[in-house]
C-alpha cells in the first residue's frame, strides 16, 4: 500500500491509541507528557541509585531507598502505560542471538571463585 512503512515483524507493540497530530508543533501531547515522566524517572532512579549505596546514615539510606522503590516503580508504570497505548515498542531478538549470548556468559560462571 502506499504510504505505509513495512511492518518489522520482530517488532513487539500496541496499536496506538488516540490521536497524535502528523505534523508536531511545540505544544505537548499525552505521549510527550508519558515520555518526559519516563525520562525523569529513569534519572532519577539512576541518580538515587548512587545515593543510596553512598549514604553513610542508617535513616537517610532507608528513607532514600524507599523513594528509589517508589521511582522504579512509577518508571514501570509510566512504560507500562505507554506500551499499552502503542508509544513505547520493543523489539524481539533472534533466537540465535539469545542462545550465544547465552552460551558466552554461562561459560563465565567457571570463573566464580565459589560454586
Amino acid at each position: 500500500m502506499p504510504g505505509q512503512q513495512a511492518q518489522n515483524p520482530n517488532e513487539i507493540a500496541n496499536p496506538q491509541t488516540g490521536q497524535l497530530p502528523q505534523v508536531k508543533g511545540p505544544e505537548m501531547n499525552d505521549r510527550d507528557f508519558l515520555n518526559d515522566g519516563l525520562a525523569t524517572c529513569k534519572l532519577l532512579t539512576d541518580n538515587f541509585n548512587v545515593a543510596v549505596r553512598e549514604a553513610s546514615h542508617e535513616q537517610l539510606h532507608t528513607d532514600m531507598l524507599q523513594i528509589l522503590t517508589e521511582t522504579h516503580q512509577s518508571a514501570r508504570d509510566l512504560f507500562n502505560l505507554m506500551f499499552q497505548n502503542g508509544w513505547y515498542k520493543l523489539e524481539a531478538e533472534e533466537q540465535q542471538k539469545l542462545q550465544q549470548a547465552q552460551q558466552q556468559f554461562s561459560g563465565y560462571s567457571s570463573q566464580f571463585p565459589y560454586q
